[in-house]
């Protein structure tokens, strides 16, 4: 895979964390190319990567084995439509971590079928513990699938779903579930503030504690809930506090807010395949 070259289409965050993450594993950065309009951006890309950069995204279709769509959804068509000619005689594998665009989007902008794998990562990949999930069309190959899933997992893990609808729901679930921890987070801290504790302590406590469930759950093989209940003493503080959160119907609430995320994620994709 180190050897294929692999061009960016887009040089911000994301595409930021993937280069870097490709380097860590190995890649040369002979075989990595971007494009992006902003100077500073492609100025920054070189001097921190040693990558090459073009302002001219055709050299991404022209140079690249892997074509990685990393601009804001808004803007695909506009990206894509110009290539449209291109794509006729070079025809890369296209990476899109593009939220929201459907494979029949980026084939219609394309003008023609292509090897395309969609892909759902979410911002802990910008300090290499990502969470992505992926997708791939019937023309991707076993071979293109597996490098796919190389330079996703050089910015953490990932998992693959067999129906392109199933990205809506890795979206609610990974793509935005930063944000749910991040409130709950901002809740405990605010909790713990008002219990007294200076607000240094009391983020560091928060996001230790954060940190190590995540860690211990994902070395045991004891489901959540059964690492809760472990950690839940009958007449106890944890006790206590299950039971409030039980009471005010927070479970619920997660997973209502989880489907609204999933129906908005629908709802976003039908509105931007339509463009």
């Amino acid at each position: 895979m180190t050897r294929k070259t692999i061009g960016f289409v887009g040089g911000g965050n994301m595409a930021r964390s993937l280069i870097g993450g490709l380097l860590a594993a190995g890649t040369r950065s002979d075989v990595l190319i971007a494009s992006d309009p902003d100077e500073d951006i492609r100025m920054s890309l070189a001097s921190d990567f040693g990558i090459q950069t073009t302002a001219d995204n055709a050299d991404i279709v022209t140079e690249s084995d892997v074509l990685i769509l990393a601009v804001k959804p808004q803007v695909v068509e506009e990206a894509l439509t110009p290539l449209s000619s291109l794509f006729a005689t070079h025809r890369p594998l296209v990476i899109s971590i593009a939220a929201g665009i459907p494979i029949t989007s980026i084939e219609k902008w394309a003008k023609t079928k292509l090897a395309v794998i969609r892909v759902m990562p979410n911002t802990p990949a910008l300090i290499g513990a990502g969470a992505a999930g992926l997708f791939a069309n019937g023309l991707a190959s076993p071979e293109q699938r597996a490098t796919a899933e190389s330079i996703i997992q050089s910015v953490g893990t990932s998992i693959w779903v067999n129906d392109e609808g199933l990205i809506d729901t890795v979206t609610a679930v990974s793509g935005s579930g930063p944000a749910y921890f991040f409130y709950l987070m901002d809740a405990m801290i605010e909790a713990a503030t008002e219990g007294g504790l200076d607000s240094e302590a009391a983020r560091t406590l928060v996001l230790e504690t954060a940190l190590g469930a995540s860690r211990l759950a994902l070395s045991s093989d004891e489901s959540p809930a059964e690492l809760r209940k472990r950690v839940t003493s009958p007449g106890g503080t944890t006790e206590a506090a299950v039971k409030t959160l039980t009471e005010d119907h927070c479970s619920e609430s997660i997973i209502r807010a989880v489907h609204a995320a999933r129906l908005r994620s629908i709802e976003l994709a039908q509105s931007l395949g339509e463009q």
